[in-house]
């Protein structure tokens, strides 16, 4: 089913991420860690969909996203940046293989961070703290690590940032991988949810396994 979604509000918030609020049409269910495919409300863009995730409660009145934009493609989320309040958008019913299957470490790779936001806010608005989990945020820069205040002030998390294009940067390192989570993970017990692009969920699940992480324990979804 298609719905149709107006935006109310629209802000920065980096340099190339919006934080989009459209209303939410009567009956409208999710929850948390789904996404939507979205497309323009306009000629020419109405079959251009692409799949954001909810960072918005199921609960909340309003359904909220967090998009990053790329200039250079000239598509469907450079021009979602632009989007002014009253305009809208087209939206499936959601779907996604992520959600809250237990404690343990939450490996984002850019935009892949999406699906965490909502479940890691769900979690603290449960158990008043996020003890026990940990977020691993990998990106290229610095100015590309999206609500960095927020996660810092989650109670109990525990976050890890790396980026990979910026050496002079305390948080500088190569590609996240089973190495490096190693000293992060508790095998017997950690949940590991792993989001982002292609070569980060097709390879990183495999190496979880080789550490003796169950395969029924890794959740994974692509996000380029």
């Amino acid at each position: 089913m298609t719905h149709t979604l107006t935006l109310q509000s629209i802000s920065p918030v980096t340099h190339d991420c919006h934080h989009l609020v459209f209303d939410r049409p009567e009956g409208f269910s999710f929850a948390a860690g789904q996404a939507v495919d979205l497309a323009l409300d306009r000629d020419g863009w109405r079959q251009e969909t692409r799949p954001f995730t909810f960072v918005s409660l199921p609960e909340e009145e309003t359904l909220q996203f967090v998009i990053k934009s790329y200039p250079e493609h000239d598509g469907v989320t450079e021009r979602i940046g632009k989007l002014t309040p009253g305009d809208t958008v087209l939206a499936e019913d959601p779907w996604g293989a992520i959600s809250d299957k237990g404690d343990g470490i939450f490996v984002a790779g850019g935009a892949g961070v999406t699906p965490f936001i909502a479940i890691l806010r769900k979690k603290l608005q449960e158990n008043g703290a996020l003890d026990g989990n940990t977020l691993v945020f990998s990106n290229r820069t610095e100015a590309e690590i999206i609500l960095k205040d927020e996660f810092d002030a989650m109670p109990g998390l525990s976050v890890v940032y790396t980026v990979t294009d910026e050496p002079d940067s305390d948080y500088a390192r190569g590609q996240v991988d089973a190495s490096f989570l190693r000293d992060l993970l508790d095998v017997a017990e950690d949940v590991v949810y792993v989001c982002g692009p292609d070569g980060m969920v097709e390879t990183l699940p495999r190496e979880l396994v080789a550490l003796g992480v169950p395969q029924k324990r890794i959740i994974t979804e692509k996000f380029d």
